[in-house]
């Protein structure tokens, strides 16, 4: 029976692809061992549009090996609601939000300049108005997506580059990322990824793990540890389905060091299905952070970035796709 539904829902998907392919930017990519659907950034077409995750990046197919990576997890679409997006989807925390006044605006890397409106605190779930949205340059070759976001918007103005290419004859899948700051003011920011992973379409329970090369201590908020999951030494292990309005949430894993690149080893896994990817960075963690829905897991690691004005900062993610 759940083989039957999750191959009902596999082909609902697959029309609800197909139903939009013909209006929302995107490219596809491969390296004949992995192929790959990119959406592209628009701000009129653009199938993610909110003001969260960073315009480039959206990625509603990857498959390796005869398994899927990603795919819809979310019930209802809207391309300015904050969850809209799939894949391997990046965030950059407000940057100049709190010495902003009342009608100005504050910088969203990936994004652009957001208006701030009268509220006690920024919130990220929330949708703000775009004041300056830059401009974006985008090509696509056969194995891999270019995106070029410039914005021109004093005090912020930079270039942020991201390349997402499939390593050619290989398993993997390289982000490379440049941010130069051409503005007048220090950018000082986290930046992390989401990675919403929903494995052969399989949904979140008994079978997905996710490991690190550390002991997992759970710290801050912290909800249904031990209800659908339980920490053994160094993985996250499901021990039960969750339901649609289920959640898991760590609000912050510690046992890393930080100053050791070497912390951002993430293993996600569904060993039922024999799906399995590595996460690598050559930065080091700043903080971890775990949540899981119904349809997806997502261990969400965090770098900090500092750049002064005339600088440019780099940093690359690397997936590697496997075979249980």
């Amino acid at each position: 029976m759940e083989n039957l539904k999750n191959w009902l829902s596999s082909m609902f998907y697959l029309f609800f692809l197909g139903s939009i392919s013909q209006e929302i930017p995107q490219a596809q990519i491969s390296n004949g061992l992995i192929k790959a659907t990119i959406y592209l950034p628009d701000e009129h077409k653009g199938y993610y549009r909110g003001t969260r995750f960073d315009w480039s990046g959206v990625m509603p197919v990857l498959e390796h090996g005869g398994h899927s990576y990603f795919g819809k997890w979310f019930k209802t679409y809207d391309p300015k609601v904050h969850e809209s997006v799939m894949g391997p989807v990046e965030e950059f925390g407000p940057v100049g939000y709190d010495k902003t006044k009342i009608g100005d605006s504050f910088l969203k890397i990936g994004i652009g300049t957001l208006r701030k409106p009268v509220e006690p605190r920024y919130s990220n779930f929330k949708t703000y108005e775009i004041h300056d949205a830059g401009e974006w340059e985008v090509e696509s070759l056969t194995n891999q997506t270019s995106f070029k976001h410039i914005l021109n918007d004093r005090p912020y103005s930079y270039e942020y580059q991201k390349v997402i290419s499939l390593s050619p004859d290989t398993s993997e899948m390289v982000i490379t990322h440049s941010l130069t700051n051409h503005g007048d003011d220090r950018i000082e920011t986290e930046v992390y990824n989401h990675n919403f992973f929903f494995l052969d379409g399989l949904n979140i329970g008994p079978g997905y793990v996710v490991r690190f090369p550390f002991k997992i201590v759970g710290k801050g908020k912290i909800n249904d540890i031990g209800k659908f999951v339980k920490i053994e030494d160094d993985e996250i292990v499901f021990i039960k389905k969750l339901g649609k309005k289920d959640h898991v949430y760590i609000g912050e894993i510690t046992g890393f060091d930080n100053n050791n690149s070497n912390g951002y080893e993430i293993w996600v896994e569904n060993r039922r299905s024999g799906a399995g990817v590595k996460i690598t960075c050559d930065r080091p963690l700043s903080r971890l952070v775990f949540w899981s829905a119904q349809k997806t897991v997502c261990p969400e690691p965090y770098i900090d970035l500092e750049i002064a004005p005339g600088a440019t900062v780099n940093w690359t993610i690397k997936y590697d796709f496997y075979k249980l």
